[in-house]
C-alpha cells in the first residue's frame, strides 16, 4: 500500500496512453498534454518501476518485458477505477432493496395503495417497512438514519433534510348525515357547537384545525382524540361528532350515513411531503423509490 502514495492517477492514466501508443508524441495528444510534460512523466514513472517501459529501436519505441506484462493488468484496474468513480445502476425489476418508512395513518391510507400496486408491477423484489410516527419523530428517524423516507407535513426541518411535495391537501368535514341540515352543510356556529374528533399522535401538540379556528378567536369541543384517521371515520355514524381532517383520508368512504362537506371556515391547503436525508440523495434506488411515490401519489388522486 506504500507503494500506492508514489503514483497518481494521472500517472497511471499517462502510463496507459504511452504503452498502448508506443510514441510520446501520440500519447501527448491523446492525453490533450503537451509533450514535455508527457515526457517527464515518463521519467517519472521509469523510476517507480525501475525499468525503461519503452526502449528505442529501429522501428521506433517498443516495450520492454516489464512494460508488456503491466499493460494487461493495467488496463483491468483502469476499467474498476472507471466503474468505481461512475453511478451505480439501479434496476428496478431485479432489485431486492429493503426500505424504511414512516407515515401517519393518514399518509398509509393515502399513498400506500397506489404505490403497492406499482411497486409489485415495476420492482416486486423490493420491500417496505411501515412505522407510525408524527413528524417531530420522522425528522429524528432521519438524522438518526433510522429511516429512509418519511412521508407527511413538514413546515419546519433541518438543513440536512430535502423535501419534496407531492400533492396539495385540503380539508374537509365528516358527519353522519342524519345530523346535518337538508343542505348538508353547518353554519359556523353550528360546527363550533358540535362535538368533535381530533386526530393526532401528539394531543398536546398545534394542529392545522385548531389554529386556524384561534385565528377567529374561537375553539372547539373537542371530546375524542386519537392517533388514527381510520378509526375516526369509523366512530362517526350514529353519533352527532365531527371529523375535521384531510379530504384524501375521506375519499374511501362508501357509508351511505355518513356525508363530506366544507369547513365552514377558512383553513389553509397544506402540501403533503416526502423527505428523505441528504446522505440518501445521490442512491440511484432512493431516487427510483422518490419518484415511484411521488407518480402514485398522481395517479392515485
Amino acid at each position: 500500500m506504500d507503494d500506492l502514495r508514489r503514483i497518481d492517477m494521472n500517472l497511471l492514466l499517462t502510463l496507459h496512453a504511452l504503452l498502448t501508443e508506443k510514441h510520446v508524441t501520440r500519447a501527448a495528444l491523446r492525453l490533450h498534454r503537451s509533450q514535455p510534460a508527457v515526457s517527464h512523466s515518463l521519467s517519472q514513472l521509469r523510476q517507480i518501476f525501475n525499468d525503461p517501459l519503452l526502449v528505442r529501436r529501429e522501428a521506433g519505441l517498443t516495450l520492454t518485458t516489464r512494460a508488456q506484462v503491466l499493460l494487461s493488468p493495467l488496463e483491468q484496474a483502469l476499467d474498476q477505477l472507471n466503474e468505481l468513480i461512475q453511478a451505480p445502476q439501479f434496476d428496478p425489476r431485479h432489485s431486492t432493496r429493503h426500505f424504511r418508512l414512516a407515515l401517519s395513518d393518514y399518509g398509509t391510507n393515502a399513498v400506500l395503495p397506489t404505490l403497492m400496486r406499482h411497486l409489485r408491477t415495476q420492482a416486486p423484489g423490493i420491500s417496505l417497512a411501515v412505522s407510525h410516527a408524527g413528524r417531530e419523530m420522522m425528522l429524528a428517524q432521519l438524522m438518526d438514519g433510522e429511516i429512509d423516507l418519511g412521508l407527511g407535513v413538514f413546515p419546519e426541518r433541518p438543513p440536512e433534510v430535502h423535501a419534496e411535495r407531492l400533492f396539495e391537501e385540503q380539508f374537509a368535514c365528516l358527519a353522519d348525515r342524519a345530523t346535518l341540515p337538508e343542505n348538508g352543510t353547518l353554519s359556523f356556529e353550528a360546527w363550533l357547537e358540535r362535538p368533535h374528533i381530533l386526530v393526532t399522535m401528539h394531543p398536546d401538540s398545534a394542529n392545522e384545525v385548531d389554529s386556524a379556528l384561534a385565528a377567529t378567536g374561537q375553539s372547539r369541543n373537542v371530546v375524542l382524540t386519537l392517533p388514527h384517521w381510520h378509526a375516526a371515520i369509523n366512530l362517526i355514524a350514529g353519533t352527532d361528532l365531527i371529523l375535521t381532517a384531510a379530504r384524501r383520508s375521506m375519499a374511501r368512504i362508501t357509508t351511505p350515513d355518513l356525508h363530506i362537506f366544507p369547513p365552514p371556515f377558512t383553513i389553509s391547503d397544506f402540501a403533503f411531503q416526502q423527505v428523505w436525508h441528504t446522505r440518501r440523495e445521490s442512491d440511484p434506488a432512493h431516487r427510483w423509490l422518490r419518484k415511484a411515490i411521488c407518480e402514485s401519489c398522481q395517479t392515485g388522486k
